[in-house]
């Protein structure tokens, strides 16, 4: 049976709650898929995401690594193609580090690619009415770190695939002022996520460029 890890974001700083743990917990309850499913809540720390996420992968050897967090401010999910190889925190993390121009793996490649379909991700979420496009750019922060450890992983244990999914805040819980997706929605794009993924060995091809 192939084994999906499915990762989510505790909450940061004085936030409440993080949308991506939270719709993570969502899935985790109820889910009847083909696969197995493994599912964690990682803390918003540059040490110990990538840490834990390293011992989730040695632990249940996954065939699948999709990692979720929030991207406060975006309007739609957004499954990111490209991880930099950059730890350039604007604040500190929850355990109060902040690094600055810094590898998350020292000597690896500048940057690494989702082995996700994120083409084929982006259009099934949108056929389900949930916004949803590819980005180009999961930032320096966490996110990014966690990304791109992840990446890495795949890239050295064949058949794997792994990247990353941003989610925009929740409706019940996003800031005044900014854009927000109904959590249950957040949960099923993370379901189509998975079940795309399953059943799309290549992505598409097809334009998903962006210039910002």
């Amino acid at each position: 049976m192939t084994t999906v890890l499915l990762t989510g974001f505790e909450p940061f700083a004085a936030d409440p709650t993080n949308p991506s743990g939270d719709a993570v917990r969502l899935v985790a309850g109820g889910w009847d898929g083909a696969a197995h499913l493994v599912t964690d809540v990682l803390p918003v720390t540059f040490a110990g995401a990538a840490a834990r996420l390293d011992e989730l992968i040695e632990r249940h050897c996954p065939d699948i690594v999709i990692s979720t967090g929030l991207a406060g401010g975006r309007d739609a999910v957004t499954p990111e193609r490209v991880a930099i190889n950059l730890q350039d925190a604007r604040i500190p993390d929850n355990d109060g580090a902040q690094p600055v121009d810094l590898p998350c793996v020292p000597g690896g490649p500048a940057a690494l690619f989702s082995s996700l379909p994120v083409k084929a991700i982006a259009r099934d979420v949108s056929a389900g009415g949930i916004p949803a496009r590819v980005s180009l750019s999961a930032g320096s922060y966490v996110c990014n770190h966690v990304f791109y450890v992840a990446a890495q992983g795949a890239a050295s244990r064949p058949g794997t695939r792994a990247g990353f999914i941003h989610v925009p805040w929740d409706t019940a819980h996003a800031p005044e002022g900014q854009p927000a997706v109904p959590l249950a929605d957040i949960a099923a794009a993370l379901h189509v996520a998975i079940a795309t993924t399953l059943a799309t060995p290549h992505d598409l091809s097809a334009p998903a460029g962006s210039i910002h």
